[in-house]
């Protein structure tokens, strides 16, 4: 027993001899040693939901062939995810989102504080999540936004209180991140898309689109009008009324001018949009231009000047959640950060937030194109084996240091978010 792993133990059924002896035990931490619990922990079945880009097969295949119980994945959208979260708290057991809905999702209590003690790869995740550091001497840039550390935290297991220090008890568990921005088809582009701006360029009339989630898409669209010198914003992250107002009447005209082709709110739908050739230029997310790629059409993620808009995602936990469903759950927030999954995501475009463990996952010639942003010594292919880039191509952005440190703002919710999604709804209803 003092050789095997802890997921050996749970796989094979061998604690149930011991749970005989130590019924009335406490589950141990995660840093002391193996896990006893029964083999009923192949009776489990966990549910999930999430957005597409990381609500995938093959993931909850490879979990539930090394944890040994069933996973139940539903993919949303931003909108439906955090609405099911907060209205309907019986329909999901984990809650993969994004560190910006916490501000509307932690205060209804359907999420339970995550006890840090108990996540074993704490120490290796990124320190932008939990201390807001983004290496041992300087902070991320979070004048803009929401960025992830700032809801990292609650006050105590029984919180719905974001702390503005570290504690003992965590919103999410972090395992994905990315620098967004905009994506283009160069060849129906014609030219290298260098500005936010270029999304009102004339030349591209009809053959743009925008994000349409209300929180995030409104963010996009203040990078674009601020770049293109139509407005300044205080805080891209939070407008004022009047600042929503101008940026709705600006969007309305363009709109009824004609700039946009078209609005999308899921992962598959902007990824069509693209390889049709619907749209030259967009809003996009990583994976989405992967996906792309992986069809043999050729798609950039373009460095813009004005910089990115960051964001972060993690999993939370149903307060529903007791016994050995929650230990289950313990155990899959462990499993993602112990790097096949930072490595399976890292090949779409995401980072890791614990990239030492996702490394050893990686060839050699893989993390030095994605994380830095040298030359590919190897053709690079996405999580399905698909070739997206020829030996010689360089990421786009370069190295995660050069695009982290190149974010200007975070998705959010602002303080005038009823208001907002009244205005951007007007926008898109016009």
């Amino acid at each position: 027993m003092t050789k095997m792993s802890r997921r050996t133990v749970i796989r094979s059924g061998l604690a149930a001899g011991a749970l005989l002896a130590a019924t009335s035990c406490k589950r141990q931490s995660a840093s002391s040693g193996p896990t006893v619990i029964t083999n009923s922990i192949k009776d489990v079945t966990l549910r999930m939901i999430g957005t597409g880009a990381a609500q995938i097969n093959d993931i909850k295949e490879k979990a539930e062939q090394e944890l040994g119980f069933k996973l139940q994945l539903r993919a949303l959208s931003t909108e439906e995810n955090n609405q099911i979260a907060i209205t309907q708290p019986k329909q999901y057991d984990m809650f993969d989102g994004e560190y910006f809905s916490l501000p509307l999702v932690f205060p209804s209590g359907n999420l339970q504080p995550i006890e840090v003690k108990r996540i074993k790869n704490w120490d290796k995740i990124v320190p932008y999540f939990t201390t807001g550091k983004f290496d041992s001497s300087s902070r991320v840039n979070d004048s803009q936004g929401t960025a992830p550390f700032k809801v990292m935290y609650v006050k105590d297991k029984d919180s719905k209180e974001f702390s503005t220090t570290p504690t003992d008890w965590a919103t999410l568990i972090p395992f994905q991140y990315n620098a967004d921005t905009l994506g283009y088809r160069p060849d129906l582009t014609g030219k290298k898309i260098e500005s936010w701006a270029e999304l009102l360029d004339s030349k591209f009339k009809g053959k743009t689109a925008l994000l349409d989630i209300p929180s995030i898409g409104i963010m996009d669209a203040a990078m674009v009008l601020e770049a293109a010198g139509m407005m300044k914003f205080g805080d891209k992250g939070n407008m004022t009324k009047e600042e929503l107002d101008k940026v709705a009447q600006m969007l309305v005209k363009l709109k009824k001018d004609g700039q946009f082709r078209a609005f999308w709110k899921t992962f598959d739908e902007s990824v069509n949009l693209m390889s049709s050739g619907e749209v030259a230029l967009q809003s996009m997310w990583s994976p989405a231009v992967t996906a792309v790629k992986a069809k043999g059409i050729q798609c950039t993620y373009a460095p813009l000047k004005e910089g990115y808009r960051g964001w972060g995602g993690g999993i939370g936990l149903s307060r529903n959640l007791s016994g050995i469903a929650l230990d289950a759950a313990y155990e899959y927030l462990n499993w993602m950060l112990d790097g096949w999954v930072g490595a399976f995501l890292g090949r779409q475009g995401y980072y890791s937030a614990a990239p030492e463990t996702a490394r050893k996952f990686m060839k050699a010639e893989e993390w030095d194109y994605w994380y830095e942003g040298k030359p590919a010594a190897i053709d690079i292919v996405d999580p399905f084996g698909k070739k997206i880039d020829s030996k010689g191509a360089i990421r786009d952005g370069g190295s995660f240091k050069d695009r982290f440190s190149n974010i200007v703002c975070w998705n959010s919710v602002m303080k005038e978010q009823t208001y907002l999604v009244q205005k951007w709804n007007e926008f898109v209803a016009a």
